[in-house]
């Protein structure tokens, strides 16, 4: 807790507050020590930036909630975007593996869009 205080230029009492009222989220050592992850020094600054602008700790608290919605709306894109690349690898593993009769016949499945879609990531991943 010390290490963050110095790092974050706060003192133990407010990290011990804002612990409490549950602006930031502590992990507990075996030992019961009370440890924070990285994240906790942005978090830190974030909160005295608000706090400097003159927001009140729960207008404070309002903002992380939705700043941690809109992380976790990024993390569920990423994971979509991530199935996506895994479907479409699969989609050109099996394109390159069909003749041209049967790459006739794929075409006329898929729509004009997701055909581009293919065509443009086809590009990209030649290169």
């Amino acid at each position: 807790m010390g290490e963050l205080a110095e790092k974050a230029n706060v003192t133990r009492r407010t990290i011990d507050y804002y612990t409490n009222i549950g602006l930031l989220q502590a992990e507990r050592s075996p030992s019961n020590y009370r440890y924070y992850d990285y994240s906790a020094i942005e978090r830190l600054n974030f909160i005295e930036e608000c706090k400097h602008a003159g927001l009140s700790l729960d207008d404070v608290k309002k903002k992380l909630n939705e700043r941690d919605a809109e992380e976790i709306d990024v993390l569920d894109l990423r994971l979509k975007i991530k199935g996506l690349e895994k479907e479409v690898s699969n989609v050109v593993v099996q394109l390159e593996n069909k003749n041209n009769i049967e790459l006739k016949s794929l075409r006329k499945k898929i729509s004009n869009e997701s055909l581009s879609l293919i065509q443009t990531l086809l590009l990209l991943i030649k290169d």
